[in-house]
Formats: C-alpha cells, structure tokens, sequence
C-alpha cells in the first residue's frame, strides 16, 4: 500500500519547492505577462509535474513489482494507475500549497502540516474502522484515504471493482479540486 502513498510525498515536495523558486527567481512573473490566465499556468506546470509523476510511478512500480517481486493481485496495469493517480495528487497538492509559502524551508514545512495527519489517519498503521468515530471522520474526507484504499483493493482483488473506481475517481476528484483551487490562490510576486 505504501506505493500509494510515496509517488503522492515525492510529487508534493517536488512541486511545491519547484513552483516556489520558479515564482522567487521571477520566472513566474514573466510567465504572467503573456497573454495566459494563472489557470493556464496551473495546468500547465500540472501537466509536466504529471509526467514527471508517471515517470516516477513506473520506475517505483518496476521496482517493486520487477525486482522486489511483491505480489499484487490485481495486476499491473491497475497498480500503475493507481500510483499514477497517486503522483497527479501529490503534484496538484504541491502546485496548491506553494501558493502560501514564502520560502523552500516553508514548503517543506507544509509536508508534516498537510500530509502527516492524513497519513496517520488513512488506515496504513491501524485500520480505520479501529478508530475513534472524529478520526474515521477526518479520514473520510482527506484524500490519501482513498489513495491507500485503492492500492489496497488492486492488492486484495483480482479485478477491478467498484470501490476502486470510486476511490481513483475520488483521488482524480481532490486532484482537480486542488488545482482549480491553486489558479485560484497562485499569486504574483509583487
């Protein structure tokens, strides 16, 4: 389960310190004197931290499935979407919460902030239905729940089912939330 969640932390600190020293370095405000809206450059910078994902996607996925020789029943091709999903989230988190740092120390510091409470509540360490009821609350509505939850279903199932539809179409769903969000927030540097 844990590659969903690794190419998610990987793609949130590249994206968040890249996007940051691309608007401290000034690039982000020469990018905003063309004729482009800040959503423009969201999906843009999306699109190529998405790719950069995937990349990484395969490469864990290889590793893990190629030489580790863990066992998924799944497959695959569902593991790989899973993680690729997985990286897309991470770099549409990055690209949001870039916009409310000042500082690479600062983006980092979003990590522990932002991803460390999901992940202690995403039901890798203690299942959540072990909970207590405010804690399944909150991991009900966080995404790398979902995450965790689809390559927990490609692990246990050997096809696809409905829940894992739902949780990639939920992970997709934050990711998108995320990056309008970002366009929304993203800021020249004044």
């Amino acid at each position: 389960m844990l590659l969903g969640i690794f190419p998610m932390i990987m793609m949130f600190l590249i994206t968040s310190i890249v996007t940051l020293r691309e608007r401290s370095s000034g690039t982000l405000n020469r990018l905003m004197t063309m004729p482009i809206s800040k959503s423009d450059f969201i999906f843009g910078y999306a699109i190529a931290f998405c790719l950069l994902g995937f990349i990484q996607a395969l490469i864990s996925g290889g590793v893990m499935l190629g030489l580790l020789h863990v066992t998924v029943l799944g497959g695959t091709i569902p593991t790989m979407i899973v993680a690729v999903l997985a990286a897309f989230l991470g770099a549409a988190l990055g690209l949001f919460t870039s916009a409310f740092a000042r500082s690479e120390f600062q983006a980092v510091q979003f990590m522990p902030a932002f991803l460390f409470p999901q992940l202690l509540v995403c039901g890798l360490f203690v299942a959540r239905t072990e909970m207590a009821k405010p804690l399944q609350w909150f991991a009900d509505v966080m995404p790398l729940t979902y995450s965790v939850e689809a390559m927990k279903q490609v692990t246990i199932n050997s096809s696809w089912t409905h829940n894992l539809s739902r949780d990639l179409i939920v992970v997709a769903g934050f990711a998108v939330v995320a990056l309008l969000l970002g366009s929304v927030t993203i800021r020249r540097q004044e």
